[in-house]
């Protein structure tokens, strides 16, 4: 599982491998791996939003369920739920993502 911030998120939707967790993903999906995505994002409903969406139409995926992080003070900006991380991490192995993703 990956904590992804919005950086990593644009890495992953342009196949750019030059850090640490892209090159680790990147070695991971070589072998059909189920990736486990937890977003923290700023701009998760704003510049990500189409990187979530070019990730969750890939195969090998998966994202924990997220939600506005505060829509009052920070309206584009996402946060995982942390208790569906084990639940998402099961639904991964078996070749699902946990429904609804957003919260």
């Amino acid at each position: 599982m990956l904590h992804a911030h919005g950086n990593t998120l644009s890495k992953l939707a342009v196949g750019i491998a030059d850090t640490i967790p892209t090159i680790a993903i990147k070695s991971h999906l070589k072998y059909e791996k189920p990736v486990v995505l937890a977003v923290s994002t700023g701009t998760g409903l704003s510049t990500n939003a189409e990187n979530i969406g070019k990730l969750l139409n890939r195969k090998n995926y998966y994202f924990v369920p997220f939600r506005q992080n505060n829509p009052i003070t920070r309206p584009r900006s996402i946060a995982y739920e942390p208790e569906y991380i084990v639940k998402t991490i099961k639904y991964a192995l078996d070749g699902e993502q946990i429904s609804p993703i957003l919260l």
